[in-house]
């Protein structure tokens, strides 16, 4: 009699997931998203489009700008100093989230809960006087270059660097690695661990063998997050670093603040987003190769 009525709680639970919805709830759902989506178009669809419009128009129909940008030397040197940058943030963000992130599912849920708010306390404070405070902290007599030389460092180079702006981005994008990386590491057994040591494996190589795979798209889904977050990062590079070392958003707001190129900074903006696009799509296929991956993260 169970199993009578189980099966047919289950059939009836299938033909309401079946049974056509109500054209009004879809009409309701529609009016509710409608705000957001309006939203959407006129301050990021609309603006985007047009820049994207004004780089193949002027100053005359074509490939002119595009042209331009890509023969320019100076265009692809600070284009390739960009994404240096960018992956120097994602290798350095990732050697050091995924360690604390291993170490947030072991402790308690006391030390956890601490943890995760050591993690989220940078949102709590402005990303400008994050900057600032690293400007004094690089600065030729501020702390962190007072205790590089007491360590026998010498006079380091700081402020004005492409290294002092690696450490800033570093420390501001550090969460948006930690929190995806817990999230796919809560959710992994961790008696596959033990099964793995039972069988002969040392614990190094069941972490390699069995841990490290099954957190893999945290790593990738963290990695192409900082890493797209990188490219388009201004202020702080902008702050701490130098005109001779800018990235591709200085480059960008010098052609529009400077030079009233509108046309060109859409060409470099459009190439940027073609390749933020590119990568979008080769870490989603590899995401789909990445076990688990397709059911949201190991079971």
């Amino acid at each position: 009699m169970a199993e009578e009525r189980l099966s047919a709680g289950s059939t009836t639970g299938i033909a309401a997931l079946l049974r056509p919805r109500p054209k009004g709830r879809s009409a309701d759902a529609w009016l509710l998203i409608a705000p957001a989506i309006a939203l959407v178009g006129v301050c990021f669809l609309y603006p985007l489009v047009a820049l994207v419009a004004r780089s193949f128009l002027e100053p005359e129909p074509g490939f002119a700008q595009y042209a331009s940008v890509l023969g320019d030397e100076t265009s692809m040197t600070i284009l390739a100093r960009t994404f240096l940058v960018a992956l120097q943030v994602t290798v350095v963000t990732l050697v050091l989230g995924y360690p604390y992130a291993y170490l947030m599912t072991l402790v308690g849920r006391r030390a956890r809960t601490f943890l995760m708010f050591l993690v989220l306390l940078p949102f709590w404070s402005s990303l400008m006087a994050r900057t600032f405070a690293w400007i004094a902290l690089f600065h030729p007599e501020g702390v962190v270059v007072g205790a590089l030389r007491l360590i026998g460092l010498g006079h380091v180079e700081l402020l004005g660097t492409q290294l002092g702006v690696t450490i800033a981005m570093v420390q501001v994008l550090l969460p948006f690695m930690v929190l995806p990386l817990y999230s796919t590491m809560s959710g992994i057994d961790r008696r596959l661990l033990d099964a793995a040591r039972s069988m002969g494996a040392s614990r190094w190589r069941a972490f390699f063998r069995v841990y490290l795979p099954l957190s893999l798209p945290g790593v990738l889904a963290g990695s192409v997050l900082l890493f797209i977050m990188s490219l388009g990062f201004w202020v702080t590079p902008r702050l701490i670093g130098s005109p001779q070392e800018s990235l591709i958003g200085q480059f960008i707001e010098m052609r529009v603040g400077k030079l009233l190129d509108f046309a060109g900074a859409g060409a470099i903006s459009t190439v940027l987003l073609v390749v933020t696009l590119l990568l979008l799509l080769i870490s989603a296929g590899a995401l789909k190769r990445v076990p688990g991956a397709l059911a949201g993260g190991p079971q």
